[in-house]
């Protein structure tokens, strides 16, 4: 039997409702004000007061629905309207890339989309005239010559069986091949995972026999020299200067060496200030500047290490200019060289001051979190073997001589170092628990610049060393994981297939459907590699799917670097400083807000410390940032867009959303809307 609604209504009109009237007032003055009494109301009869509630609640929620509806129409209105004066501003107030010597990449690129636009053109005239067959999967059905209308209907026809003869095949064979390529790159990328997966379920880390360090064991503290290279980095030497000065160490028994190649007489000033301060301190300290800036870093720090006073110590702790490393450093890393006269390098790991000041920052983080919590820490524990990253390490002299010191053959000095020590049997140890703070670019340009230098000195190395790791007296296991794994998969194969599958096949396939990529190598490898990448550092997880867009963004870069230094091309040779923003830590910035006077006590930390950011913002005079244009980004958007508007001829609904979205990201990238300004 149904329940009789007159009861119901009854019981919910004499319902008692305990409180003040209650009052919603919307933000936008067009809209009423709604109110809702309380029940001193009592004019109407208890079915009436049923009804009137019933509808008033009815019109509240809907003003409510409405109200949000607006505030998010208002949303994609500004953002409409602010996306148009964006593009203007860049494309009025640009500056043009550095000409380099090989632009064959870009004019590639400009004339595959021109060609694309022309095809899509000729399929959009052949779908309106009815000439559109079905997918490449079903029996295609070319007309007899009766069935041909006009000229056009038979070019049209001519291009499909063109097409099916003879692009389609290389198309098939090309993307067959990348695939294959994709798979073992995945494979590697899991193996990879399950080893730190091993290294976490089993605790397995470097550890001390014994405690060094600990009272009453008469440690004799070895001879530590100190270096930081730095060139124009007014923004943070005072840092990485202030940092190193106060590490826990005996002052009689470390050195530091600020290696100084700024060309701008101002920057040298304030450096050798800073410097003065400290040694006043009775902190050992030098400057070095050199007159010959040879060789950038590697030049630098070779320099360095020829003062006849490096021989009288054993060890060198090398800190960029951005680095800030914690004052036990060298208690933490120097007593793993005791008695393990094979150990040549302990590695630290990066930790970031400025990883969530943007979406550039926040993506870099997640590469970087998976390339050492993964890569370093599994090739650390389990082939005693990895790149050593240029700073944050420890360095055995010995070690460094015996291997040829440092050279200046190529822009990854860091890189060339460590595979001549492996090659001469020096091991290396990766201390993932011990971090130093630094910096990631906040820019698009400086990390892009960051990229093809940390891309195509790898291959350039790798043409330079080959010969060499042919004939070290190494095992053939070892030679097998740096040819193959080392600089082929993870330097070579992995840009050339992400650029080649997803940057080029993909889109072509959209004109050419018979050579159609299948879903899974769109969709779902590339997520679930996505998913292993984020796995180190799990807050990041709401940006996997602009993190799988950049990384595929960033495939042109990457893959215009490796090709540069595998054949030698003017750019291989490039060294750019990576900008810095000098961001502090909040440990650096507490320590400033302690040491303040006492009539700012009142105010409190936490507003302190903003202000102290805000300062340092404006402490150093920047030029006005001038807005860059990147053409091979812009074409390669153009490029995409034209193939997501030809899959929808096809029906081919992921191939659209795909090919949309990496398109938007190409787009957004070559106006430099990502990054620092954004």
């Amino acid at each position: 039997m149904p329940p009789n609604m007159g009861t119901l209504s009854d019981w919910w009109g004499r319902e008692a409702r305990k409180g003040t009237p209650v009052v919603v007032t919307m933000e936008n003055p067009n809209y009423s004000v709604v109110e809702i009494e309380g029940p001193e109301m009592e004019v109407f009869s208890s079915a009436d007061k049923g009804r009137g509630k019933n509808a008033k609640q009815f019109t509240w929620v809907l003003l409510l629905r409405a109200h949000r509806m607006a505030n998010c129409m208002a949303w994609l209105a500004a953002v409409v309207w602010a996306l148009p004066r964006a593009i203007r501003k860049r494309l009025t107030n640009q500056s043009e890339e550095k000409p380099e010597k090989s632009r064959l990449l870009y004019k590639f690129i400009r004339a595959f989309s021109i060609i694309s636009l022309a095809v899509l053109c000729l399929e959009l005239v052949a779908y309106w005239k009815g000439w559109h067959f079905q997918r490449p999967d079903l029996d295609l059905h070319l007309p007899e010559r009766l069935e041909i209308s006009s000229w056009a209907h038979g070019a049209y026809l001519t291009w499909l069986g063109f097409r099916a003869s003879y692009i389609a095949y290389p198309i098939q064979i090309l993307s067959k091949f990348c695939i294959l390529l994709f798979v073992i790159q995945s494979i590697d990328r899991l193996v990879l995972c399950l080893g730190c997966f091993w290294i976490k379920f089993k605790k397995i880390k470097p550890t001390l026999e014994s405690d060094p360090l600990k009272e009453g064991s008469n440690y004799k503290y070895p001879m530590v020299l100190v270096q930081i290279p730095m060139c124009n980095e007014r923004e943070v030497y005072d840092q990485s200067i202030s940092a190193a000065c106060q590490l826990d160490w005996p002052r009689d028994q470390f050195l530091i060496q600020v290696l100084d190649d700024s060309d701008d007489e101002s920057i040298r000033t304030l450096i050798k200030a800073e410097v003065a301060k400290w040694n006043q301190q009775g902190v050992n300290i030098v400057y070095r500047h050199r007159l010959l800036r040879t060789g950038y870093k590697a030049g630098n720090l070779q320099s360095a290490m020829n003062c006849d006073y490096v021989k009288d110590y054993e060890f060198v702790a090398i800190f960029d200019a951005d680095f800030q490393p914690s004052p036990d450093f060298l208690k933490r890393t120097v007593p793993h060289f005791e008695g393990k006269p094979e150990i040549g390098l302990v590695q630290a790991r990066w930790s970031f001051v400025n990883k969530d000041e943007n979406l550039l920052t926040r993506l870099q983080n997640i590469n970087l979190c998976f390339h050492f919590e993964v890569e370093q820490q599994v090739n650390g524990v389990f082939l005693n073997f990895f790149g050593f990253n240029g700073t944050a390490g420890v360095w055995r002299i010995k070690a460094l001589e015996t291997s040829g010191g440092w050279l200046e053959r190529t822009t990854v000095e860091d890189m060339d170092i460590a595979v001549r020590a492996h090659l001469n049997g020096w091991k290396f140890i990766y201390l993932n628990d011990v971090k130093v703070l630094c910096e990631v670019p906040e820019s698009y340009e400086a990390y892009r610049k960051q990229q093809h230098r940390w891309h195509s000195g790898p291959m350039h190395l790798f043409r330079l060393c080959l010969p060499d790791v042919l004939s070290a007296k190494i095992s053939a296991w070892k030679k097998a994981n740096l040819i193959l794994l080392f600089f082929l998969l993870r330097k070579l194969i992995l840009p050339f297939y992400s650029f080649t599958l997803f940057c080029v096949i993909l889109p072509l396939t959209m004109f050419v459907p018979e050579a159609e990529l299948p879903i899974w190598v769109i969709c779902y490898i590339p997520v679930f590699m996505s998913f292993l990448n984020i796995l180190p550092s799990p807050s990041s997880f709401p940006f996997i799917v602009p993190y799988l867009l950049f990384e595929n963004t960033m495939s042109i870069t990457k893959f215009n670097a490796m090709v540069s230094g595998l054949f030698k091309l003017g750019s291989a040779y490039e060294w750019v400083v990576t900008k810095k923003a000098g961001r502090s830590s909040e440990s650096d910035l507490q320590k400033v807000v302690e040491g303040l006077p006492q009539f700012h006590k009142h105010v409190s930390e936490s507003a302190l410390i903003e202000l102290i950011k805000e300062e340092k913002k404006i402490s150093v005079p920047r030029g006005k940032r001038v807005n860059k244009i990147y053409k091979k980004e812009l074409a390669l958007a153009l490029l995409l867009l034209t193939a997501a508007v030809r899959s929808l001829l096809s029906a081919q609904g992921i191939h659209f959303y795909y090919l949309l979205f990496q398109g938007v990201s190409f787009l957004l990238v070559g106006l430099d809307l990502i990054g620092e300004q954004m």
